[in-house]
């Protein structure tokens, strides 16, 4: 049989293949999410992500110098607030002397170089367990993107090098944007959650952080996950209002809206690897159904292949240590 090309030939050893292989995959392509806890010395795993863990300050420092050393140049901090600060209006989340920015303080403090990034949402301090404030049982947009602007210039004074708003409220990166400019923090970065959808995969991170909202739920600002073309509205605004990053929220599952917005924008297009698409490989792995390592590997580098610049994975460290 002659063939006039023998598409086998490039496929035939692992050094050829890594030779043409067409989407490379490498620990600074990672964000790791790291959840905090007040305490000392505190370490608990989360039952619905095995393998993860709140830690309260100390420990996180450790777990960032480990980062580091494996080559993962970015964090993404999340706070467990305590019961007795959450209330409705988020103040909380602008205290000066709380969890997030003792957290970043002391990140930037010890490893000056680690890009630190910041969730900017009131579901973790809402006693509602909503990202915004809550009016007559509507989740009001204009008061909480207030709010998300005090959030945010409290983390720039507190040291994060980007804040991340993952509220999807109208507004919010304008008004970021605007405050962070008028109170001087020119160097400041917006990762904005451009496309967020309303995702049942969120499930084991509101474990992690006690956040479920208390009523009704996300959909009134999140999106729907039947729509595709609003995600480019979605991200082009952003864009407009001053967002240096933008990210699609969930990845696997939309992988189709990160190529979308990646062939729409010009700026680092970011997608989280959220907590449910952790749980179910984690899951899966321990029913023996499926090789851990390997769907991890296969996973993350179909999402850098969709389009992603950047990607918030649970699976970073781990990933980095299969690189090494």
């Amino acid at each position: 049989m002659y063939l006039q090309r023998r598409n086998r030939i490039l496929r035939q050893s692992a050094a050829l293949r890594s030779l043409v292989a067409e989407t490379t995959l490498t620990p600074n392509d990672f964000i790791a999410p790291l959840f905090l806890n007040e305490g000392s010395g505190y370490r608990q795993e989360i039952a619905s992500m095995k393998g993860y863990y709140r830690m309260s300050v100390d420990n996180t420092l450790k777990e960032v110098k480990e980062l580091w050393s494996l080559g993962i140049k970015s964090v993404l901090l999340f706070v467990k607030a305590e019961d007795d600060t959450k209330d409705n209006t988020g103040k909380e989340a602008w205290n000066k002397d709380g969890l997030m920015q003792r957290s970043i303080k002391a990140i930037k403090d010890a490893l000056p170089e680690m890009v630190v990034m910041t969730d900017v949402a009131l579901d973790p301090y809402s006693i509602y367990g909503h990202d915004g404030i809550v009016e007559n049982g509507e989740i009001v947009n204009d008061p909480t993107v207030e709010a998300l602007v005090k959030m945010s210039i409290s983390h720039a004074e507190a040291g994060a090098d980007i804040v991340a708003p993952s509220d999807m409220m109208d507004g919010r990166i304008g008004a970021i944007r605007t405050g962070l400019e008028q109170n001087n923090f020119i160097k400041t970065g917006i990762m904005a959650y451009s496309a967020k959808y309303a995702s049942c995969f969120y499930g084991p991170f509101r474990d992690a952080l006690d956040s479920a909202p208390g009523f009704g739920d996300k959909k009134t600002y999140q999106m729907d996950y039947a729509n595709r073309t609003e995600a480019i509205k979605e991200t082009l605004m952003d864009i407009e209002e001053g967002a240096d990053i933008v990210m699609v929220k969930p990845a696997m599952a939309y992988l189709d809206i990160i190529r979308e917005v990646r062939n729409a924008v010009d700026v680092p297009v970011s997608a989280y690897h959220v907590s449910g698409e952790y749980a179910m490989i984690k899951a899966a792995a321990q029913m023996g159904w499926l090789d851990e390592n390997k769907a991890i590997l296969e996973s993350l580098t179909s999402i850098k292949r969709s389009g992603a610049d950047l990607i918030a994975t649970y699976f970073a460290k781990q990933a980095a240590m299969l690189m090494h």
